[in-house]
This record gives C-alpha cells, structure tokens and sequence, in this order.
C-alpha cells in the first residue's frame, strides 16, 4: 500500500477523489469478495492480498483528505479529525462484525458479504453524495457563500507547490523524518502490546482490554488533535501528542502493569491518533492544495513504511533478549526525536491571516 500512495495522490490531483476512489472500492470489494473462493494454494494466497494492497490505496484517507481540506479551512483540522476517526472507528468494529459472520454462515459465506457490503454500500453513498470542492455548489470552504465567477475562479486555481518544489524543501523531510520515527515507534508498540503485557504477568483479559484502550486513545488522539490544530500550530500540538506517546513508551520501558498500562496504552493510542491529523494538516499547511494529494501520499507512504519495519523490530529485540526494554528504550528517543523535528519546521507557507492561529 505505501508505494502506491504516491500515484493514488497523483490521479487525485489530476482528475478527482471520485474518479478514483469508485474504481479503487470496486476493485477492493471484489478482491475481499474473492476470498471466499480462496484455494489451498499460497500464491492464491498472495495474489488475493497484493490486490488488497494495491486497490486498498484508492480507499484509504489519501483522496478523502484532500476533499475535506478543500472544504474546510478554519475548520480543517477538526474536520480532518472527525474524518479520520471514522477509520478508527471502523477498524474497531469490522473485525467483531467479520468474527460474528464468520460463527453465522462460515468463512467463505462471511468474505462475499463483506465484499459486497464494501461494494453495496460505499459507492452509492460517494457517487451521490461526495462533492469534490465547495465551489461545485457556489461556495468558499467553511460553508460562505461566493459568486459562481469566482467560484470557477477559485476551482481553477487553488494554492501551493508542486510536488517536485515540496519534495526539494528541508521542511518536507523533516516532517518525513518525524513521522517515520513516531510510526515505527507506536505501530511497534500497538501491535506487541498483549504480548509485552502478558509477559509480564497481565492476564490475556486486562491485556485485551488495554489493546482496546490503545484503539479508544486512537480515536481520541484524533479529534482532540483536529481541534487544537485550528487554535494553535501544529508544532505545539505534535511536540503535546508525541511528547505523551513518549511518557506511554517509557511507561512500558519501566516495567508498569495494572492500572499504569492502561493510562500507557491511551497515551500511545492518542499520539498514535494524533499523526494521522498532522499529516494531512501539515501537508496542506506547508505545501497548499495544489499538488495535496502526491505530496500527502509520499508522506503517508513514509508512515506506512514505519508500520511495516517497526513490529519486527520489537519481536527482534526480544527474540536477541529476552525482554521488550532495549527496543522500548530506542522507541522512547524515537518519539522524543520526532517532537524535536516538528520543532524545526517554522511557520506556515501557505496560510490565510484570517484564519491563523494566536
């Protein structure tokens, strides 16, 4: 998925969210769909989830993100916020739904409903709904009305760099920097949570419960991140998230079980929230919407990528061990580090006075 972000963002750029959202649900419906005929050999196997991974792109925040950022300017971190947590949300409540209809009609039944609940469900209510810019409707974003001149004036020309221009700037790699080190850091610790837990004694009960509270934090950390995004910069807000994704992981580090844990997992889920917002925030912040989508999908392939390398790393640290400590140890500077980076990106390049934060 990381590597077609960039080319998602591009075909959002050019043409529209929705051109290329339909095709991408189509196409992700119908692989989920295509489980249900899985056979028992591994490259069916393979080939089903590289599909997965590949159209799973076109479905995920990249075009929606820039339709929102479109629509909402004062408002956009929360709206951003409230968008985000919605896949939050979702990913809470699909695997309980998938376990409830694999246990009703069996596995392969329960992937071709899936597939067409994907199919079903989603298309119509962006083919009818989803509207790309509020100037399609002779508006300005935040919901004020304009003329329909300058309306058209507006949809033609919106902000920003190119992508070539963002990419040749230090303030993109440092934002790049930043998110791969508090990625790496809380995908590590999301996914070896139970484990590092339970191997410290926790029941697989109040394990599982802590994993669920890193989720809520998830889905906390995205909207208290959004709405202190339109009141103050983003480097304050990230340097307050990461700095308690930072306290979660030294939690960790030190050994804490019972009530502690649970107050570990929320601080991790909440910084692990709060950068889905600053990403697509600080893209639109720095760089504007003109080239949003590409530039937002590098950046979120960079993120993408951390989740990937983080979890092995953790099960590296303690197969090499015997204990999660000296891997928690180098996650904690990581996403003390990262704080430190957004420090360094200086004010917005594109911005409107109106709207800027005290």
């Amino acid at each position: 998925m990381s590597g077609v972000g960039p080319f998602i963002g591009r075909l959002v750029d050019r043409f529209s969210a929705r051109t290329v959202i339909i095709p991408s649900v189509l196409l992700f419906g119908l692989s989920v769909l295509s489980l249900s005929f899985l056979s028992a050999h591994l490259w069916h196997f393979f080939t089903i989830y590289v599909a997965l991974g590949i159209t799973c792109g076109g479905t995920a925040f990249v075009p929606y993100a820039k339709v929102v950022s479109r629509w909402f300017d004062r408002k956009r971190g929360l709206a951003l916020g409230l968008s985000a947590a919605g896949t939050s949300l979702g990913g809470f409540i699909t695997p309980s739904l998938a376990q409830a209809l694999i246990a009703a009609v069996g596995w392969r039944q329960a992937y071709m409903l899936l597939g067409l609940m994907v199919i079903g469900i989603v298309i119509p209510v962006v083919g009818l709904f989803l509207k790309e810019s509020p100037q399609m409707m002779g508006l300005s974003p935040d919901g004020e009305t304009v003329a329909h001149a300058e309306a058209a004036k507006l949809r033609d020309q919106e902000e920003g760099l190119s992508c070539q221009e963002a990419l040749r700037t230090g303030t993109f790699w440092l934002m790049a920097a930043a998110f791969f080190f508090i990625s790496v850091s809380m995908h590590g610790c999301l996914l070896h949570l139970s484990p590092l837990l339970t191997d410290r004694g926790v029941s697989p009960q109040n394990a599982a419960l802590a994993a669920s509270l890193l989720g809520a934090g998830s889905v906390l950390g995205r909207i208290a991140a959004g709405y202190l995004l339109d009141r103050f910069f983003a480097s304050s807000v990230a340097v307050c998230f990461f700095g308690g994704a930072t306290l979660g992981v030294v939690m960790l580090w030190s050994g804490v079980t019972g009530s502690l844990a649970f107050v570990a997992a929320i601080l991790l889920g909440m910084g692990f929230g709060a950068e889905g917002d600053l990403i697509a925030y600080t893209v639109s912040r720095y760089f504007g919407l003109r080239a949003f989508g590409e530039i937002y999908g590098y950046a979120f392939a960079v993120f993408t990528l951390a989740g990937v390398i983080g979890p092995p790393l953790m099960g590296m640290g303690f197969d090499a061990t015997g204990s999660y400590r000296f891997v928690l140890g180098g996650f904690a500077l990581a996403t003390l580090t990262a704080a430190g980076l957004m420090t360094r990106l200086g004010p917005y390049r594109v911005w409107k006075a109106v709207a800027e934060p005290a």
